[in-house]
């Protein structure tokens, strides 16, 4: 009986020096938020912006974390570069005013040992609105190439443009836009 409480507590010790919360930097190659809409109901249009930034912090044991990811609005690409000046003026994005956007995390939720979803708030066109981003997959191990730890999600959440100040044309050009953020970060 002695030695299976020695073996008890020195699991428990083990697994605490384990315990430890994890910072990963996003990798802005491989991080490339998305964004959909229906245009006029005839389709759903899907653009990107190419440059993402942040860090996750994670501790997978205590299943707690932070995430922060900053958007480079300016970056925006729908294909077209006279359509990118569209969605970057003042009725849509106003990047000139709003060069960023930002998601602060303020809780992770898990599901067993995997992050389900993350509460935080997202500021667009300098509004901020609490949001519930929904993952939908996540998994870390050593990168093949970097030869350190990494993580990947893919996340999303579903916005009102009219929440965010960029309502113009809807209903016609929906008012609902779906953001998908897949995202890799290496372990510092």
């Amino acid at each position: 009986m002695k030695r299976f409480v020695l073996l008890a507590i020195a699991a428990s010790i083990s697994t605490a020096a384990i315990a430890a919360p994890e910072t990963y930097v996003i990798d802005s190659n491989h991080s490339m938020p998305r964004f959909s809409y229906s245009h006029f109901g005839y389709s759903t249009q899907l653009s990107h912006f190419d440059q993402a930034s942040g860090k996750i912090t994670i501790d997978r044991v205590a299943k707690t974390g932070s995430v922060e990811v900053t958007i480079d609005t300016t970056s925006v690409n729908t294909g077209f570069p006279l359509f990118n000046e569209h969605i970057q003026a003042e009725d849509f994005l106003d990047t000139a005013k709003f060069p960023k956007a930002t998601f602060i995390s303020s809780k992770i939720n898990f599901d067993g040992d995997k992050p389900s979803t993350i509460d935080g708030i997202l500021t667009l066109k300098g509004v901020s609105k609490p949001v519930t981003l929904t993952v939908t997959s996540f998994m870390c191990m050593p990168h093949p190439m970097l030869k350190k730890d990494a993580c990947g999600a893919n996340a999303s959440v579903v916005v009102k443009r009219t929440d965010f100040n960029m309502g113009k044309h809807a209903p016609y050009v929906g008012d609902e836009v779906t953001i998908n953020l897949p995202v890799e970060a290496i372990k510092q």
